[in-house]
């Protein structure tokens, strides 16, 4: 069998992605960093969220071998994926005024923290009120975002404004509207979305910035290993044991 031509297109199309990124957004994904590992220094805690397939992203970066012990997913009921039934009422969930204040206003979040919110679009009321909200409450708010949505579409909130107008850092994905990377004659929909790829490897990269700078300023970050090597577990449990305070998917 020979190989795909349009499964050697996508990795194409994600590959320029990813080169864009890392060489347009090194500036921004190093503040970030810096913003973790401030948040992580001063004895803050780390937030992650996301909607729907956004919040593939978010997840990836909570409770994993390899990642950061301290970043916690915030998670709101019914959008976190797509296993509420039905899978549409996610993303009407998405619109919903009023949703994001409460689900803050009764999370664990709180001033000197520190919250990445990932919308692809960042066009949606849930993303924005979050960002509004958390910067409100003292949050840093860094916003991991395709600006091209917020320069061709029109926001669905009230305020007229994007994910990326209510951040203290924006990290751009490039990733084009209607997340779709191949088209091919027969098929009337383009197809392939690249945002997870893109996405995730900010997420990535954004702590491995953090780590860069907390060693450079003399402290340990305290890093999840993998259960499935010898003496994970146990590593994993005196980090979260020495971290109970600032770790929440233990509870």
């Amino acid at each position: 069998m020979s190989d795909s031509k349009l499964a050697g297109q996508f990795f194409d199309a994600a590959i320029g992605l990813l080169t864009r990124v890392r060489d347009e957004e090194a500036e921004s994904i190093a503040a970030a960093g810096a913003a973790v590992a401030d948040t992580v220094e001063s004895g803050g805690r780390l937030f992650a969220f996301g909607a729907g397939h956004s919040s593939l992203a978010a997840q990836d970066v909570v409770y994993r071998a390899g990642g950061l012990a301290l970043m916690n997913l915030l998670t709101v009921p019914g959008v976190v994926g797509v296993d509420v039934m039905p899978a549409p009422l996610g993303s009407a969930l998405e619109r919903v005024d009023g949703l994001a204040s409460a689900v803050l206003d009764s999370s664990p979040a709180t001033a000197g923290d520190l919250l990445v919110i990932v919308s692809l679009s960042g066009r949606n009321a849930l993303p924005v009120e979050m960002a509004q909200n958390a910067r409100a409450l003292g949050l840093k708010v860094i916003g991991v975002t395709s600006v091209a949505y917020a320069e061709n579409t029109r926001s669905r909130h009230a305020s007229g404004g994007f994910l990326r107008d209510h951040c203290d850092i924006v990290l751009d994905s490039k990733i084009a509207i209607g997340d779709a990377e191949l088209t091919v004659p027969g098929v009337d929909a383009p197809f392939a979305p690249a945002s997870t790829v893109v996405t995730s490897a900010i997420m990535q990269s954004m702590l491995a910035a953090a780590v860069e700078q907390l060693v450079a300023r003399g402290v340990e970050p305290p890093m999840l290993r993998s259960g499935n090597v010898d003496g994970g577990h146990e590593w994993n449990g005196r980090v979260m044991t020495e971290n109970r305070d600032r770790i929440f998917y233990r509870h």
